[in-house]
């Protein structure tokens, strides 16, 4: 094993030039650093862009945090309250708190930063919201209508709290100046940051003194690291990767489930695809466990409606489970005028049933996945033909219609209540990550009750309601259940996956004696 983390940084760049940028001069290569890395670029300064990476760094912080199981927690603000209509929420900003410049954090701080976040795509866009103004110590929000999830959305990633001082001209973010136990120090984009303990900070001081985040989009070059010794923890492997650094004896190798789905989108409103016997048909020959354990060595991820257990609310036990039946696949494609040609591809009216599904290389797993359903679809006389392009390539064939097949992994709790990402992704006919063409009153129905209902029973009801629409309607079909997976040096204690995917831990980690 390399263990001078200069050499390790050198042998990377050299490798891989035009992946990784390294300058002699920045603390990455120095050792007693905590360096992270993954294979997200920082895409700018603004929230709505790159918030993500600051809040797992936690170097930014929201209004609110989550519990295990996505529960609201007090952060920014320690209390709140909703009047009886379900239109004013009053949120108590926590005093006390320093931002990283040394100003104090005040409740016109954290409202101007919600009604700048209000001004551009993202998150708070899915609640109707009137006005966001300061009364005294409490942030107050005015609702059109009710919202439910409203906490949730407080506590994404693009609401972060951010000091006036990092606001220029046109509310523009000319610097990330946060309220976190970290604060930065250094800010390259696309690939690197930098940032230190922030002794001023208001909650438990993290024993862990200086960190890095490199965004390297490579697996290969994120398991280079891992085995040389190049980084403390390195996010999102890919399954070679993971039998092969967990035979290491340099490296830990932790997995944990996450509510990340992968899902095969289908064209539900023109083509083939349209009814929704073909796409019923389609899901019957998938052979889910078979890519589970082969593709992604993770047995039992097999995706047998959208959501795995570990997100209990919206996994709906008594559901009949997704199965595998080519047999039943080719009696649906037979009933609906399907079939066999001499070249053992099913035809109808003249037309060979030929498909393009549409994938993306920044999760590895999603090429080989593609490559299995394939195959696995050319035995029921479906030929796909895999393109694997940019991720922007899925939005763009929504947008324009030309889409048939799309196989993506999806995060259904980027805001930790999935019923968020769910209406922005399937309400009313669908959006560029959910379904295309399609539409179901029974649906938006259930949705529109969901977000009014204040019964706890009304609202689990509801809630296998839309799962089994889903399950039934196919607009897109579940695959697999994501497992995360991080390689963590030995010499590091305390190392966990967060289920919701907002911090890579690191408060909770320090130094093995």
């Amino acid at each position: 094993m390399y263990r001078n983390k200069t050499f390790c940084r050198t042998l990377v760049a050299t490798a891989f030039a035009a992946v990784l940028t390294l300058g002699p001069d920045v603390s990455f290569a120095k050792d007693n650093v905590f360096d992270v890395v993954a294979p997200f670029e920082i895409g700018g300064l603004d929230p709505s862009v790159s918030g993500f990476i600051f809040q797992r760094m936690q170097i930014t912080e929201t209004l609110l945090e989550v519990d295990a199981k996505g529960q609201p927690l007090p952060a920014l603000a320690e209390k709140w309250d909703v009047s009886d209509n379900g239109k004013r929420w009053s949120l108590t900003i926590r005093q006390g708190v320093k931002f990283h410049d040394g100003t104090d954090l005040t409740a016109e701080a954290a409202a101007h930063s919600l009604n700048t976040a209000r001004k551009k795509t993202g998150v708070l866009q899915n609640a109707k919201i009137e006005a966001i103004k300061a009364e005294g110590n409490d942030v107050i929000i005015e609702l059109v209508e009710p919202f439910k999830p409203l906490l949730a959305l407080l506590a994404h990633s693009s609401t972060k709290i951010l000091a006036p001082a990092a606001y220029g001209q046109n509310d523009a973010v000319q610097k990330v100046i946060g309220t976190g136990p970290y604060q930065l120090t250094l800010l390259e984009p696309p690939q690197r940051l930098a940032a230190k303990r922030f002794e001023g900070y208001w909650g438990e001081k993290p024993t862990i003194d200086k960190t890095t985040y490199l965004a390297a989009g490579r697996g290969e070059t994120r398991t280079l690291m891992a085995e040389s010794g190049g980084a403390e923890l390195i996010f999102q492997l890919d399954p070679p990767s993971i039998a092969r650094l967990q035979r290491s004896n340099n490296v830990k190798v932790i997995t944990g489930a996450v509510p990340r789905v992968v899902v095969l989108k289908s064209n539900s409103g023109s083509g083939a695809t349209a009814p929704v016997e073909i796409r019923q048909a389609l899901s019957l020959a998938i052979q889910r466990e078979g890519i589970a354990a082969a593709v992604l060595r993770a047995p039992d991820t097999g995706a047998t409606q959208m959501f795995s257990d570990n997100l209990a609310a919206w996994h709906n036990a008594d559901l009949s489970p997704l199965a595998y039946d080519p047999d039943a696949a080719r009696k649906l494609f037979d009933a609906q005028g399907w079939r066999k040609g001499p070249d053992g591809i099913l035809q109808k009216d003249g037309k060979a049933l030929r498909l393009r599904m549409l994938t993306y290389s920044d999760r590895p797993e999603l090429p080989l996945i593609a490559t299995a359903l394939q195959a696995q679809l050319r035995e029921v006389g479906v030929d796909v033909e895999v393109a694997v392009e940019n991720a922007s390539a899925i939005p763009s064939a929504h947008s324009d219609g030309s889409l048939q097949l799309a196989l993506y992994g999806r995060n259904y709790a980027l805001v930790p209540d999935p019923l968020v990402t769910l209406l922005g992704d399937f309400g009313h006919g669908g959006s560029e990550w959910g379904p295309l063409g399609w539409s179901n009153p029974a649906f938006d129905k259930a949705m529109t009750t969901l977000l009014a209902s204040n019964d706890p029973t009304e609202q689990q009801q509801l809630r296998n309601e839309i799962v089994a629409l889903i399950q039934h309607d196919l607009p897109v079909i579940p695959i697999a259940w994501y497992r995360q997976s991080i390689a963590v040096a030995k010499n590091v204690e305390g190392a966990s996956i967060d289920p919701f995917e907002r911090t890579f831990g690191l408060t909770k980690m320090r130094w093995s004696e």
